[in-house]
């Protein structure tokens, strides 16, 4: 008989709440990391295919300028009539916004490391 009631004990003890030391799972949590998680991974693919691909990508972009620049070369050439068709520079708007996004993503993602490295660490 006692051990039915130790049994009984220990089933009853896999219900009752947890010892306030322990750290508690919460599924609230974890589904809003996992949320933000996909957001990240969303606009992370946004800002490398806008910057890398979307209408030629910046590469593109920059090789028509310096060829532009450094050859003789003429907009017309690049394929350039009029703001309604831009030939190689089709999409720079897009693709230079992309650029200051991710500069300002990598630097600010920079100063959050070196902040983080400067705090002391505790338990060391």
């Amino acid at each position: 008989m006692k051990r039915l009631g130790k049994a009984r004990e220990l089933v009853l003890g896999l219900f009752e709440d947890d010892d306030p030391k322990e750290p508690g799972y919460d599924p609230v949590q974890l589904g809003a990391s996992i949320v933000v998680a996909l957001a990240a991974l969303g606009g992370l693919y946004w800002l490398l295919w806008t910057l890398l691909v979307y209408e030629g990508g910046l590469f593109l972009k920059l090789a028509a300028l310096l060829r532009l620049l450094f050859t003789s070369a003429t907009l017309r050439d690049l394929g350039y009539e009029g703001s309604y068709a831009q030939g190689a520079f089709e999409g720079w708007f897009g693709n230079v916004a992309a650029l200051a996004i991710t500069v300002l993503v990598v630097a600010s993602l920079r100063r959050l490391y070196r902040d983080a490295a400067r705090k002391p660490r505790a338990g060391r």
